[in-house]
């Protein structure tokens, strides 16, 4: 039985929320474990992690820089060795039975530490496109877990467990009904509603991409549009939305009940980072996905197009987003056939027990 576990990495949510999910259900199979978290100093790791419970320490990495100047170069390594050295220390002292990367580059120095001390390491890849850091580590690791098919391109085939992303907790319970979901997000039940949503911080494009056609949408009084635009956004697109007198576009800067707004919804308009994709995967709901294509290595419309292929969600690339969104939601509207099927194919993709999976993998590690 695991008696100490560490979980290194971080710098996204789509790294910390999936190493939530692990602790949370390592915890479950022995509530007696000891977690310690390890994380970048000053990114959202340092406050999502203690939020959920945990204990957490940072370390004073960094990424490569952009500009790389001999100044730069100076302190990116400077900040590694120091990395280096911290992680060696907090590895020896806490004396962890496992330690296991999420990815992000506050994963490798305290994955390498444990390799270095021959403790058992244990990777997890959210996405279709594998990480740096996780390529970086995968030799010496003792299992990876995945999420998409033919990951044997950047990880070895004996290591590779598919088991899926873990996904927020209240999405592997029922729904609410969709009524009761309208009714907290002050939408009508009667019509048909389309969700658009952009991540935590919105996304401007697909914001902008519905605006521009927003004078169809106000011929539609059947459909209502919830358009989630992030804090940022929230005031320039809501006066936007004022100034066309078109009713049914209703922005929020933040959805804080998602599975109130996955309920809600007959249709999603999302990004394609990977717990998305999970998490879109699990509610069955018609989905079109607009790829980020500013994220590392345009992993999002590799995500993206692995679901394409498998007729579970229609591709919208960003730069087509302003003349194709629009009409493909009102095909989509009008094909039952296509909604069916897709409804079908998402939840042959869907891997509710994702979490419990990988702890079970990772328990094995200490037998």
């Amino acid at each position: 039985m695991l008696h100490k576990a560490m979980i290194a990495g971080g710098g996204t949510g789509g790294h910390i929320f999936p190493a939530i999910a692990i602790a949370k259900a390592l915890k479950q199979r022995n509530p007696d474990l000891e977690l310690l978290f390890v994380g970048a100093e000053g990114r959202m790791e340092m406050e999502k992690v203690p939020a959920a419970g945990f204990q957490i320490v940072g370390l004073p990495i960094q990424g490569v820089p952009r500009r790389k100047t001999p100044l730069a170069l100076f302190r990116f390594l400077l900040r590694w060795y120091k990395s280096n050295r911290k992680a060696k220390k907090l590895v020896r002292d806490f004396a962890p039975d496992v330690v296991i990367g999420v990815g992000g580059y506050a994963s490798v120095p305290a994955m390498q530490a444990a390799q270095k001390f021959k403790i058992p390491t244990f990777i997890q890849e959210q996405n279709s496109y594998a990480g740096k850091a996780n390529r970086m580590l995968a030799r010496k690791v003792h299992r990876v877990a995945v999420a998409y098919p033919n990951m044997e391109r950047y990880f070895p085939a004996e290591k590779i467990v598919f088991t899926g992303n873990p996904v927020r907790e209240e999405l592997l319970c029922p729904l609410p009904a969709r009524s009761e979901a309208c009714a907290a997000l002050g939408l009508p039940a009667a019509t048909k509603n389309i969700l658009v949503i952009g991540g935590s911080l919105g996304a401007r494009r697909l914001s902008e991409a519905i605006i521009d056609r927003a004078k169809e949408v106000g011929q539609h009084p059947e459909l209502t549009v919830l358009l989630q635009t992030g804090a940022g956004d929230f005031e320039t697109i809501r006066a936007r939305i004022d100034a066309t007198g078109v009713k049914n576009i209703i922005p929020t800067a933040f959805i804080a009940r998602m599975d109130n707004a996955y309920a809600a919804a007959d249709i999603i308009v999302s990004r394609a980072g990977a717990i998305a994709i999970s998490e879109l995967c699990i509610v069955a709901k018609p989905v079109i996905l607009v790829p980020s294509p500013y994220v590392a290595e345009d992993h999002q419309t590799k995500n993206a197009r692995v679901l394409e292929e498998c007729n579970a969600a229609i591709l919208v690339r960003e730069n087509e987003a302003a003349e194709r969104l629009w009409s493909e939601i009102e095909q989509l509207l009008s094909d039952d056939n296509h909604k069916a099927t897709m409804h079908q194919a998402l939840l042959a993709l869907a891997r509710p027990k994702a979490s419990m999976e990988i702890a079970e993998y990772i328990a094995q590690l200490n037998k």
